[in-house]
């Protein structure tokens, strides 16, 4: 498969291939720190992300601790995949209200994501073009640094 094809409208690489996950369902939770160490972001980060609406609602221990679980764990893999698409942190909350709001929201998720893959695409040509511009250079030194040896 090329970097433009795309798979099967029916496929969702999501629910495929699940990451897997340190605990199993029914004992998964996960303090903050624990989640800091699995997913590479910062504590700040995740705070900030339940403050803005972008994480759903985050169980919280008897004494007040963040008690992640593993649909927490999915749901920030997913915003990281959308950060790396460049998706605006506005649309990527947008996005969240839309999943809480419930399945009358299908057709404006699809919308944005669509515009999202459409943006993808577009800088994955323009990276291409970028490069066969540094591989025709490379080329050239490359044979600029043997015609001295034809002579």
């Amino acid at each position: 498969m090329t970097v433009l094809e795309t798979t099967s409208a029916t496929t969702d690489i999501c629910v495929a291939a699940p990451p897997a996950h340190p605990r199993p369902d029914g004992h998964d939770h996960y303090t903050i720190s624990e989640v800091v160490e699995w997913t590479g972001l910062s504590a700040h980060t995740l705070r900030w992300y339940e403050r803005i609406g972008l994480m759903p609602h985050i169980d919280r221990s008897h004494t007040g601790q963040r008690r992640f679980r593993n649909r927490d764990l999915d749901w920030l893999s997913f915003v990281g995949k959308l950060r790396r698409t460049g998706m605006p942190v506005a649309d990527m909350v947008r996005y969240a209200e839309m999943m809480r709001e419930g399945e009358h929201t299908y057709q404006q998720r699809q919308d944005l994501l669509e515009a999202t893959r459409r943006d993808v695409r577009a800088r994955i040509a323009e990276l291409q073009d970028t490069l066969a511009v540094l591989d025709h250079k490379i080329g050239f030194y490359a044979d600029a640094q043997r015609a001295p040896e034809r002579a």
